[in-house]
């Protein structure tokens, strides 16, 4: 049992009705019996809101983070934990009991943990769709890896290729595909990231942190041609868990 009477948790984002963590925290406050516990969805328009969040709610212990404010929170926080700093994204917040906010990032927890099952010995290269918050989480995890990686946007940069650019040299080089875009999310299931999606082999995982539809277009394609596939639950579920150590320890 939690000893405080209320302890109030929650989701920052924008328009995230369809947001795994609020039911995923509500059934784990049951299940396990922790009484003064509730998990709310904080949906804002505008980061600009968040300081009056934090200054009207006093029981308010913990915050998850999702798109797009992982790297937007970061200004209004006391101070960030090792990793979060190294990331440059925040996924997970600490209210302590002095009421500092403090910083932390358990998406590239959750995403290493649930794809280390899934790499076989040619699995050396990825190509990371998308450059937002979540993408720099996942490019820390394939660095522990010892996985190296390029990012995949709309125009080409440094460390960044065009999604114009991907061809079968490509994808023979990189055989781990990694969807941080929220292409493809529920209710527009028909959408996936413009790749060339008949160069997947028998060789190549291609993961989607989305998970909802369980199959996005993205894995449906991929998966015709061989692929290992895999959606974004595990990780969420990974990242949650560790979020609640770190809110409770």
């Amino acid at each position: 049992m939690i000893e405080s009477l209320k302890k109030r948790f929650g989701l920052l984002g924008r328009n995230i009705s369809y947001s795994f963590s609020r039911g995923y925290f509500t059934e784990k406050f049951k299940n396990e019996n922790l009484e003064g516990c509730t998990y709310e969805n904080f949906d804002l328009q505008d980061i600009s809101e968040f300081s009056e969040i934090i200054a009207h709610i006093a029981e308010i212990k913990g915050i998850n983070v999702t798109i797009p404010y992982k790297e937007e929170v970061m200004p209004y926080l006391d101070s960030l934990s090792k990793k979060a700093a190294q990331i440059g994204a925040v996924n997970t917040i600490k209210i302590t009991k002095k009421r500092k906010l403090k910083g932390y990032n358990t998406d590239y927890f959750g995403f290493k943990k649930s794809i280390q099952p899934l790499l076989q010995p040619h699995h050396q290269k990825a190509l990371i769709l998308g450059t937002g918050g979540a993408s720099k989480g996942i490019a820390f995890a394939l660095q522990e890896l010892g996985i190296s990686y390029v990012f995949v946007s709309r125009s080409a940069k440094e460390h960044t290729l065009a999604y114009t650019q991907l061809d079968a040299a490509t994808f023979n080089d990189y055989q781990i595909v990694i969807n941080c875009t929220p292409i493809g999310t529920s209710p527009n299931i028909e959408a996936s990231p413009a790749i060339p999606y008949e160069l997947f082999t028998d060789k190549h995982i291609a993961y989607d942190l989305i998970y909802n539809p369980e199959q996005t277009k993205f894995l449906q394609q991929a998966k015709a041609k061989g692929a290992t596939i895999k959606n974004g639950y595990d990780m969420l579920v990974l990242q949650a868990e560790k979020s609640w150590e770190i809110w409770n320890k």
